[in-house]
Protein backbone atom coordinates (compact mmCIF):
# COMPACT_ATOMS: atom_id res chain seq x y z
CA UNK A 1 0.00 0.00 0.00
CA UNK A 2 2.78 2.42 0.92
CA UNK A 3 4.54 1.59 -2.34
CA UNK A 4 1.39 2.40 -4.33
CA UNK A 5 1.03 5.74 -2.56
CA UNK A 6 4.66 6.58 -3.32
CA UNK A 7 4.18 5.73 -6.99
CA UNK A 8 1.08 7.98 -7.12
CA UNK A 9 2.99 10.87 -5.55
CA UNK A 10 5.82 10.45 -8.05
CA UNK A 11 3.36 10.38 -10.96
CA UNK A 12 1.62 13.55 -9.77
CA UNK A 13 4.99 15.25 -9.37
CA UNK A 14 6.08 14.17 -12.84
CA UNK A 15 2.83 15.52 -14.32
CA UNK A 16 3.36 18.90 -12.68
CA UNK A 17 6.96 19.12 -13.85
CA UNK A 18 5.87 18.20 -17.37
CA UNK A 19 3.18 20.88 -17.27
CA UNK A 20 5.62 23.69 -16.58
CA UNK A 21 9.29 24.30 -16.01
CA UNK A 22 9.98 28.01 -16.42
CA UNK A 23 7.75 29.62 -13.80
CA UNK A 24 7.50 29.39 -10.02
CA UNK A 25 4.42 27.99 -8.30
CA UNK A 26 1.80 30.67 -7.62
CA UNK A 27 0.06 30.75 -4.23
CA UNK A 28 -3.43 32.29 -4.04
CA UNK A 29 -4.32 32.90 -0.41
CA UNK A 30 -8.00 33.64 0.29
CA UNK A 31 -10.27 33.88 3.31
CA UNK A 32 -11.69 30.50 2.26
CA UNK A 33 -8.37 28.71 1.98
CA UNK A 34 -5.24 28.58 -0.14
CA UNK A 35 -4.74 27.43 -3.71
CA UNK A 36 -1.51 26.71 -5.56
CA UNK A 37 -1.25 27.11 -9.31
CA UNK A 38 1.25 26.68 -12.11
CA UNK A 39 1.70 28.90 -15.17
CA UNK A 40 2.10 27.29 -18.59
CA UNK A 41 5.27 27.52 -20.63
CA UNK A 42 3.36 27.58 -23.92
CA UNK A 43 1.46 30.78 -23.06
CA UNK A 44 4.51 32.96 -22.28
CA UNK A 45 2.92 36.35 -22.96
CA UNK A 46 0.16 35.75 -20.44
CA UNK A 47 2.28 33.83 -17.95
CA UNK A 48 4.96 36.51 -17.80
CA UNK A 49 2.42 39.33 -17.62
CA UNK A 50 0.53 37.78 -14.71
CA UNK A 51 3.77 36.83 -12.97
CA UNK A 52 4.84 40.48 -13.15
CA UNK A 53 1.53 41.61 -11.61
CA UNK A 54 1.82 38.99 -8.89
CA UNK A 55 5.31 40.13 -7.95
CA UNK A 56 4.00 43.70 -7.73
CA UNK A 57 1.26 42.61 -5.31
CA UNK A 58 -1.32 43.74 -7.84
CA UNK A 59 -4.04 41.29 -6.76
CA UNK A 60 -3.52 41.53 -3.00
CA UNK A 61 -6.68 42.64 -1.20
CA UNK A 62 -8.97 42.29 -4.22
CA UNK A 63 -12.10 40.13 -4.36
CA UNK A 64 -13.60 37.30 -6.31
CA UNK A 65 -16.31 39.64 -7.50
CA UNK A 66 -18.08 37.37 -10.01
CA UNK A 67 -18.99 33.88 -8.83
CA UNK A 68 -21.16 31.54 -10.90
CA UNK A 69 -21.52 28.01 -9.57
CA UNK A 70 -20.65 25.27 -12.09
CA UNK A 71 -19.01 27.95 -14.24
CA UNK A 72 -16.20 30.21 -12.96
CA UNK A 73 -15.00 32.35 -10.08
CA UNK A 74 -13.53 35.62 -11.34
CA UNK A 75 -11.42 38.08 -9.39
CA UNK A 76 -8.51 40.47 -9.19
CA UNK A 77 -10.29 43.63 -10.36
CA UNK A 78 -8.69 46.75 -8.90
CA UNK A 79 -12.03 48.43 -8.15
CA UNK A 80 -12.97 45.48 -5.93
CA UNK A 81 -10.39 46.33 -3.27
CA UNK A 82 -12.27 47.61 -0.18
CA UNK A 83 -15.42 47.89 -2.31
CA UNK A 84 -18.59 48.54 -0.26
CA UNK A 85 -21.26 45.86 -0.36
CA UNK A 86 -23.79 46.04 -3.18
CA UNK A 87 -21.89 48.26 -5.63
CA UNK A 88 -21.02 47.12 -9.15
CA UNK A 89 -17.36 46.19 -9.53
CA UNK A 90 -15.14 44.38 -11.99
CA UNK A 91 -14.40 46.93 -14.72
CA UNK A 92 -11.69 45.87 -17.15
CA UNK A 93 -8.70 47.91 -18.30
CA UNK A 94 -7.88 48.72 -21.91
CA UNK A 95 -4.20 49.23 -21.04
CA UNK A 96 -3.76 45.57 -20.06
CA UNK A 97 -4.94 43.77 -23.16
CA UNK A 98 -2.96 40.84 -24.56
CA UNK A 99 -3.27 38.99 -27.84
CA UNK A 100 -4.79 35.53 -27.30
CA UNK A 101 -2.68 32.42 -26.87
CA UNK A 102 -5.14 29.63 -27.62
CA UNK A 103 -3.72 26.12 -27.26
CA UNK A 104 -5.77 23.01 -28.12
CA UNK A 105 -4.37 21.08 -25.16
CA UNK A 106 -5.15 23.88 -22.67
CA UNK A 107 -8.77 23.24 -21.82
CA UNK A 108 -11.19 24.88 -19.41
CA UNK A 109 -11.10 21.95 -17.00
CA UNK A 110 -11.83 22.50 -13.31
CA UNK A 111 -9.05 24.62 -11.83
CA UNK A 112 -8.00 26.17 -15.15
CA UNK A 113 -6.56 29.66 -14.69
CA UNK A 114 -7.60 31.97 -17.51
CA UNK A 115 -7.94 35.58 -18.65
CA UNK A 116 -11.34 37.26 -19.16
CA UNK A 117 -12.03 39.55 -22.10
CA UNK A 118 -14.59 41.82 -23.71
CA UNK A 119 -17.20 40.38 -26.08
CA UNK A 120 -16.58 39.61 -29.76
CA UNK A 121 -18.49 42.64 -31.08
CA UNK A 122 -16.11 45.12 -29.49
CA UNK A 123 -13.15 42.75 -29.36
CA UNK A 124 -13.04 40.70 -32.59
CA UNK A 125 -9.40 39.73 -31.99
CA UNK A 126 -10.41 38.12 -28.67
CA UNK A 127 -7.69 40.00 -26.80
CA UNK A 128 -7.46 39.21 -23.11
CA UNK A 129 -8.30 41.81 -20.49
CA UNK A 130 -5.29 40.84 -18.40
CA UNK A 131 -6.12 43.02 -15.40
CA UNK A 132 -8.17 40.19 -13.85
CA UNK A 133 -8.30 36.40 -13.93
CA UNK A 134 -10.82 33.62 -13.50
CA UNK A 135 -10.65 30.05 -12.28
CA UNK A 136 -12.95 27.38 -13.69
CA UNK A 137 -15.39 25.60 -11.39
CA UNK A 138 -17.38 23.81 -14.09
CA UNK A 139 -19.26 20.54 -14.02
CA UNK A 140 -18.54 16.95 -15.01
CA UNK A 141 -19.53 15.60 -18.41
CA UNK A 142 -20.36 11.96 -19.10
CA UNK A 143 -18.21 10.24 -21.70
CA UNK A 144 -21.36 9.71 -23.74
CA UNK A 145 -22.03 13.44 -23.87
CA UNK A 146 -18.43 14.14 -24.85
CA UNK A 147 -18.70 11.55 -27.64
CA UNK A 148 -21.91 13.21 -28.82
CA UNK A 149 -20.14 16.59 -29.00
CA UNK A 150 -17.64 15.06 -31.41
CA UNK A 151 -20.39 13.39 -33.46
CA UNK A 152 -22.41 16.60 -33.82
CA UNK A 153 -19.46 18.15 -35.66
CA UNK A 154 -18.03 15.10 -37.42
CA UNK A 155 -21.07 13.19 -38.69
CA UNK A 156 -22.17 15.96 -41.11
CA UNK A 157 -18.61 16.08 -42.49
CA UNK A 158 -18.61 12.31 -43.06
CA UNK A 159 -22.06 12.43 -44.63
CA UNK A 160 -20.98 15.12 -47.10
CA UNK A 161 -18.07 12.93 -48.21
CA UNK A 162 -20.37 9.93 -48.58
CA UNK A 163 -22.79 11.92 -50.72
CA UNK A 164 -19.94 13.15 -52.90
CA UNK A 165 -17.95 9.93 -53.37
CA UNK A 166 -20.32 7.06 -52.54
CA UNK A 167 -23.65 8.18 -53.94
CA UNK A 168 -22.47 8.27 -57.62
CA UNK A 169 -21.66 4.55 -57.36
CA UNK A 170 -24.85 3.52 -55.58
CA UNK A 171 -26.77 2.43 -58.68
CA UNK A 172 -23.80 0.37 -59.86
CA UNK A 173 -23.49 -1.25 -56.43
CA UNK A 174 -27.22 -2.03 -56.43
CA UNK A 175 -26.89 -3.70 -59.85
CA UNK A 176 -23.92 -5.79 -58.74
CA UNK A 177 -25.81 -6.86 -55.64
CA UNK A 178 -28.83 -7.99 -57.69
CA UNK A 179 -26.55 -9.92 -60.04
CA UNK A 180 -24.84 -11.50 -57.02
CA UNK A 181 -21.47 -10.27 -58.29
CA UNK A 182 -19.92 -10.40 -54.84
CA UNK A 183 -16.29 -9.86 -55.83
CA UNK A 184 -17.01 -6.88 -58.07
CA UNK A 185 -19.42 -5.45 -55.47
CA UNK A 186 -16.86 -5.71 -52.65
CA UNK A 187 -14.05 -4.28 -54.79
CA UNK A 188 -16.09 -1.21 -55.76
CA UNK A 189 -17.44 -0.74 -52.24
CA UNK A 190 -13.98 -1.03 -50.65
CA UNK A 191 -12.47 1.37 -53.16
CA UNK A 192 -15.20 3.95 -52.58
CA UNK A 193 -15.12 3.70 -48.79
CA UNK A 194 -11.32 3.90 -48.76
CA UNK A 195 -11.57 7.24 -50.59
CA UNK A 196 -14.18 8.49 -48.12
CA UNK A 197 -12.12 7.36 -45.11
CA UNK A 198 -8.90 8.88 -46.48
CA UNK A 199 -10.54 12.24 -47.13
CA UNK A 200 -12.32 12.17 -43.76
CA UNK A 201 -8.98 11.63 -41.99
CA UNK A 202 -7.71 14.97 -43.30
CA UNK A 203 -11.03 16.81 -43.51
CA UNK A 204 -10.88 20.43 -42.28
CA UNK A 205 -13.22 21.31 -39.45
CA UNK A 206 -13.23 17.84 -37.91
CA UNK A 207 -13.31 17.87 -34.11
CA UNK A 208 -11.53 15.42 -31.82
CA UNK A 209 -10.85 15.95 -28.14
CA UNK A 210 -7.13 16.65 -27.57
CA UNK A 211 -5.17 14.09 -25.56
CA UNK A 212 -6.14 14.18 -21.90
CA UNK A 213 -8.93 16.75 -22.31
CA UNK A 214 -11.77 14.25 -22.57
CA UNK A 215 -10.58 12.48 -19.44
CA UNK A 216 -10.26 15.79 -17.56
CA UNK A 217 -13.81 16.83 -18.45
CA UNK A 218 -15.26 13.45 -17.39
CA UNK A 219 -13.31 13.21 -14.11
CA UNK A 220 -12.61 16.78 -12.92
CA UNK A 221 -15.24 18.61 -14.94
CA UNK A 222 -15.00 21.96 -16.67
CA UNK A 223 -16.66 24.37 -19.13
CA UNK A 224 -15.94 23.10 -22.63
CA UNK A 225 -17.63 25.89 -24.62
CA UNK A 226 -15.01 28.40 -23.43
CA UNK A 227 -12.20 26.47 -25.17
CA UNK A 228 -10.67 28.43 -28.02
CA UNK A 229 -12.46 31.59 -26.90
CA UNK A 230 -10.45 32.60 -23.82
CA UNK A 231 -6.77 32.07 -23.04
CA UNK A 232 -5.99 29.44 -20.41
CA UNK A 233 -2.51 30.16 -19.07
CA UNK A 234 -2.27 27.97 -15.97
CA UNK A 235 -4.06 25.65 -13.59
CA UNK A 236 -4.68 25.10 -9.90
CA UNK A 237 -2.75 22.05 -8.68
CA UNK A 238 -3.68 22.24 -4.99
CA UNK A 239 -6.80 23.56 -3.27
CA UNK A 240 -9.55 22.63 -5.71
CA UNK A 241 -11.82 22.44 -2.67
CA UNK A 242 -11.34 26.19 -2.18
CA UNK A 243 -12.92 26.74 -5.61
CA UNK A 244 -15.89 24.67 -4.44
CA UNK A 245 -16.26 26.75 -1.27
CA UNK A 246 -16.22 30.06 -3.13
CA UNK A 247 -18.50 28.78 -5.91
CA UNK A 248 -21.07 27.73 -3.27
CA UNK A 249 -21.40 31.26 -1.82
CA UNK A 250 -24.68 33.13 -2.01
CA UNK A 251 -24.48 35.89 -4.62
CA UNK A 252 -26.47 38.98 -5.56
CA UNK A 253 -28.06 39.79 -8.92
CA UNK A 254 -24.62 40.75 -10.30
CA UNK A 255 -23.09 37.41 -9.20
CA UNK A 256 -21.07 39.12 -6.48
CA UNK A 257 -20.91 37.09 -3.24
CA UNK A 258 -22.95 38.66 -0.46
CA UNK A 259 -20.08 37.72 1.88
CA UNK A 260 -16.77 38.86 0.43
CA UNK A 261 -14.49 36.21 -1.03
CA UNK A 262 -11.22 38.04 -0.47
CA UNK A 263 -7.90 37.42 -2.19
CA UNK A 264 -5.63 38.12 0.77
CA UNK A 265 -2.48 37.90 -1.29
CA UNK A 266 -1.01 36.21 -4.35
CA UNK A 267 2.68 35.37 -4.34
CA UNK A 268 5.21 32.87 -5.68
CA UNK A 269 7.00 30.12 -3.81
Amino acid sequence: MKRNILILILLVGATILKAQTNYPVVVIETNYGTMKAILYDDTPVHSEHYLKLIKEGYFNGTLFHRVVKNFVIQGGAQDSRNAPAGIQIGSGRSDMELMPEFRKNRAHKKGALAAPRKGDNENPQKKSDASQFYIVHGQKYTEGRLDTMEMVVNVPIKNRLIRTYYSPHKSRLDSLAKLNEKQAFNNLLDSTLNIVDSLYAIAPGKFLWPEGVKEAYSTLGGVHHLDGEYTVFGEVIEGLDVIDKIAALTVDERSRPTSDAKIIRVYTE
